[in-house]
């Protein structure tokens, strides 16, 4: 079908290229939203109407007579239809459909994947949680939207860097650092002398328990050993982020994330970036004084307000190296990059912005891109959950994947657009029936694998699929399911180009769908060796397309799995 496609829209190019010279109008193909409207339409007739000046339904016969005079609308076509104001409408002939089995067989794992992007760098900067407590729910949501996002690039040719951007300096630092100190001391949350910003979970007991027994841990980038003295805040300083930052490690590490570079916020400071980006704001001559501080004005970016760049005590506010980092990712190389945070960070997007246009180095408006993520609401046996007893306030990622599985929180959290606030649904995630999304999608895959495993036994060869006769596959539900999987190319290059991973997640279950009613309507293993080479062909080239895009979602595809129906 993708040849098909492809042909059939070079064809069309050359007929409006005839028809109108000088149209620079995008020619593409939609899939129309009712099946009994053929595989393909297009819209250029009604586009061409104005610089025309004619009928779009005239352009439309037009653009069909000529199509139907070539031979490559006889070879893939079996007919073409004028609807509506003027949307010509394909209906391609099985043998379009089938050819996409055999493409699946033989690109595997590539199927879908082009080089468009020619191997430019892109940096996706995503979690970046400040080291100062357990990953929450939130970041989890980051990992899967940011893993699964840097997956899909690759299969368009991006060269993608994963990085993690660590917030390791400034007042949050600070509470944690006298947080453990009072722990250390003996001190517990709502007791007397216990401090007013400090963090109340129980995880700073660890902490500091540790701190006292002279512990050492690893993280990324560091090994260090507690001094054991509480009145030593440099050394909890480091110690209590060192820990933490190990124990977040840990949790992108059950979560399946992993991240090709490390950030620090402190790094920005000790390299001279910050003070480097003052004095280029400073010189580009957008900055000025007012009440004792320094103000960008961002207003003249876009900004709905000029900001404070340097407090009144000195102190920079956090946008500065904010900018500060987004600079070094433009002078590293990253002509593109995609930033993934929480919805509370759409203030920062303008000044950010605009600070980067300000320093005067040719920087995109748009630099960088942004997906902003909604808050995900926890539910158990009907009631919202908000504590973690480790957190003291929040739900932890750790506790999601300990309650359901990796693959569970994964596909949830994916499962949905980033800007719509997302319900958890504990419970649901644990059903093994068709209620639940993920194990919907996952028993596709195992459900085909035991029939090929079955096919197996009565002795049929599954080694020989590349050759089986397609054109044995005319059966409705086997030409809805091919052309559901000649889908997934368009879909995974358009989920790239828009930042959007969720609608992986959306094939996936229609994929599932389709395979589902296929073999409730067909049998596979029938007396015909002909007809179960084809039907099993088919079914490995949906196999594949599952496994592929699970793959992107960062999710396993299991290949025998238990079901229990009973719904409650």
């Amino acid at each position: 079908m993708l040849q098909a496609k492809q042909e059939l829209l070079l064809l069309l190019q050359e007929q409006v290229a005839a028809l109108a010279p000088e149209s620079s109008h995008s020619l593409t193909f939609e899939t129309p939203k009712q099946a009994q409207m053929g595989d393909l339409a297009c819209t250029i007739a009604m586009q061409l109407s104005k610089p025309l000046r004619k009928n779009p339904r005239e352009i439309a016969q037009q653009l069909v007579d000529a199509l139907n005079a070539s031979a490559v609308v006889h070879q893939w076509v079996e007919s073409i239809d004028i609807a509506g104001p003027g949307f010509i409408n394909i209906k391609l002939k099985p043998q379009a459909k089938q050819q996409i089995v055999s493409d699946i067989l033989n690109t595997k794992e590539q199927f879908g994947h082009n080089d468009s992007a020619h191997g430019n760098r892109v940096i996706v900067e995503f979690v970046s949680a400040n080291p100062t407590g357990p990953l929450h729910v939130g970041h989890g949501r980051q990992a899967a939207l940011g893993d699964a996002l840097c997956n899909l690039l690759a299969t368009q040719g991006w060269q993608v860097t994963r990085e993690f951007y660590y917030n390791d300096a400034g007042v949050q630092i600070h509470n944690l650092t006298i947080s453990v100190q009072a722990r250390a001391q003996g001190l517990v949350p709502g007791g007397a002398g216990w401090p007013e910003n400090a963090y109340n979970g129980e995880y700073i007991a660890d902490i500091a328990k540790d701190f006292l027994a002279q512990e050492t841990v690893t993280a990324d980038d560091r090994h260090f050993t507690a001094s054991g003295n509480v009145n030593d805040l440099e050394s909890i300083r480091q110690f209590a982020v060192a820990y933490l930052r190990h124990e977040q490690d840990q949790d992108l590490t059950a979560f399946q994330v992993r991240f090709d570079n490390y950030y620090l916020e402190s790094s920005l400071y000790s390299s001279g970036r910050v003070d480097d980006t003052v004095k280029k704001l400073v010189a580009s001559g957008h900055t000025y004084e007012k009440d004792g501080a320094m103000w960008l004005q961002t207003t003249d970016f876009g900004d709905d307000k000029d900001r404070v760049m340097r407090k009144q005590d000195g102190s920079y506010t956090y946008f500065l190296p904010d900018v500060a980092y987004h600079i070094a990712k433009w002078e590293r190389g990253f002509t593109k990059a995609i930033n993934i945070q929480g919805s509370d960070h759409h203030g920062t997007i303008a000044r950010v912005r605009a600070g980067l246009q300000a320093v005067g180095m040719h920087i995109p408006k748009d630099y960088p891109d942004y997906i902003l993520h909604k808050m995900v609401t926890v539910m158990r046996d009907g009631q919202e959950v908000k504590i973690s007893k480790r957190a003291g306030s929040y739900v932890t990622l750790r506790d999601l994947i300990e309650w359901t599985s990796k693959d569970a929180v994964r596909f949830f959290l994916i499962s949905r657009k980033a800007d719509t606030e997302f319900v958890f649904d504990i419970d649901l995630a644990l059903k093994q029936n068709d209620e639940n999304p993920v194990f919907y999608v996952q028993y596709a895959h195992a459900r085909i694998c035991s029939i090929v495993r079955e096919a197996q036994k009565q002795g049929h060869d599954t080694s020989a699929l590349t050759g089986a006769d397609l054109s044995r596959l005319t059966a409705p539900t086997e030409l809805t399911l091919m052309t559901r999987l000649a889908q997934y190319p368009d879909m995974i290059a358009e989920a790239a180009h828009t930042l959007a991973p969720h609608d992986v997640a959306f094939y996936l279950r229609d994929l599932s769908s389709a395979f589902h009613s296929y073999y409730d309507a067909e049998r596979v293993l029938v007396q015909d060796a002909s007809l179960v080479l084809a039907r099993l062909a088919l079914l490995s080239a949906t196999r594949q397309v599952l496994a592929n895009g699970l793959a992107l979602l960062g999710v396993g595809a299991p290949e025998s799995m238990s079901r229990n129906d009973v719904v409650s």
